[in-house]
């Protein structure tokens, strides 16, 4: 290592840089106000450590996932400070800076840490790998300059890929943040944002007059029904998402005594930890016959037409959750009535209206699940290089 590249050594004298910058994992060296809301370095910053664009720190501290700490590039400011427990330094023309970044995301430096690291004395979580025996590590390199360019081009093209993947995600989570917030009617009868070509007021009216409520296996487990034909829904479909899983779905056996669920139905958590967690809804849009719902939550057939998708996502709006958290009862474990639900006002606008508003709403899930998707197939791509293309 020490024929690589050179420690950094020079203090944050006079003040050049403010900015206290701490490791992540996930995100390089970040700004500490932006990584914990914070400054958490002192107020005298003089004795911390001065990078510059393209330098490397290494965090000898050793966390869950990473025993051997961290090393990252900064790469987000054009300069920074770091505490002096750090090890910082820079590449020298031996070795492509981009070649360098990638092979430290890979494990393969790992073992050579551990041949000269110990844990600190006082068991505080850093690592006792002296500067020294830092630079005295070995690391596998191509010979030739073109190899590592080309290879650090390459993980860094997944890296970018990624990003953009990750920034289209949060985007859409956005989007639907948002418009969960505004398309659906407040007690005016109107929404603040609709299609065009509506503009008639919202049917006001309360859960319980256009549903009925129904039970679910009440004290039973998957244990109590072995693995048979039938299935049952869970309190974690309710979690999962606003439109029923059917992968989280369990086996059950055939009981004839209880209700199945049917197309549209909405199922309630009726109990939780937390009053945020009641009441969580979620809609059953599958067709798959004998298919029973579990305890801790109850069902919710409408006895009008109503879009299931609509539906879900209504129950979901923070305008209706705001009511139902209201409604938790409880100290440590909080609880709702299905009485107190269906007591709970809500909006219905007609029905080609609540179909356009499911549709979004369906179609913004299904993207983001799809970004969800390609970025965890990133991912593994990812770390399929870093296991295979250093040595």
């Amino acid at each position: 290592m020490g024929d690589l590249a050179d420690r950094v050594t020079t203090k944050n004298k006079g003040m050049v840089s403010e900015l206290p910058l701490t490791i992540s994992a996930q995100d390089g060296l970040i700004s500490q106000d932006e990584f914990f809301n914070k400054k958490v370095a002192s107020k005298d910053l003089s004795s911390y450590l001065l990078l510059h664009h393209g330098d490397f720190a290494y965090n000898k501290s050793y966390s869950n996932g990473y025993p051997f700490g961290t090393i990252k590039r900064l790469e987000k400011y054009p300069q920074g400070v770091v505490s002096s427990l750090y090890i910082a330094f820079k590449p020298n023309s031996s070795i492509s800076s981009d070649f360098m970044a990638q092979y430290y995301e890979s494990n393969n430096w790992h073992k050579e840490i551990y041949k000269c690291a110990a844990e600190g004395a006082r068991n505080h979580g850093l690592l006792n790998v002296p500067p020294s025996d830092f630079f005295a590590t070995n690391l596998n390199i191509p010979i030739t300059k073109s190899e590592q360019l080309k290879i650090g081009r390459l993980l860094n093209a997944v890296d970018q890929t990624i990003t953009l993947h990750e920034e289209k995600k949060r985007q859409l989570e956005r989007l639907k943040s948002a418009l969960m917030q505004k398309m659906f009617a407040d007690k005016s009868g109107y929404p603040a944002v609709r299609f065009r070509g509506f503009d008639e007021a919202w049917k006001q009216c309360k859960l319980g007059d256009v549903g009925q409520t129904y039970t679910g296996l009440s004290g039973k487990s998957k244990e109590d029904f072995g693995h048979g034909k039938a299935r049952f829904v869970t309190y974690m479909n309710i979690y999962s998402n606003p439109v029923s899983d059917l992968n989280m779905v369990e086996p059950i056996e055939i009981d004839e005594r209880q209700n199945e669920v049917q197309y549209g139905d909405a199922f309630f958590t009726t109990s939780s930890e937390t009053p945020e967690e009641v009441g969580m809804a979620s809609v059953w849009t599958g067709d798959e016959k004998h298919t029973y719902l579990n305890s801790f939550c109850f069902g919710y057939r409408p006895i009008s037409k109503i879009n299931p998708y609509y539906l879900a996502y209504m129950l979901n709006s923070q305008s209706l959750r705001r009511k139902i958290v209201i409604l938790a009862q409880g100290i440590s474990r909080y609880n709702i009535s299905k009485k107190s639900v269906m007591e709970i006002p809500a909006s219905l606008p007609s029905a080609e209206e609540q179909n356009r508003i499911g549709l979004i709403f369906k179609d913004l899930d299904q993207s983001i699940t799809l970004y969800e998707h390609k970025l965890e197939l990133l991912k593994r791509l990812k770390s399929s290089l870093l296991q295979n293309m250093f040595i």
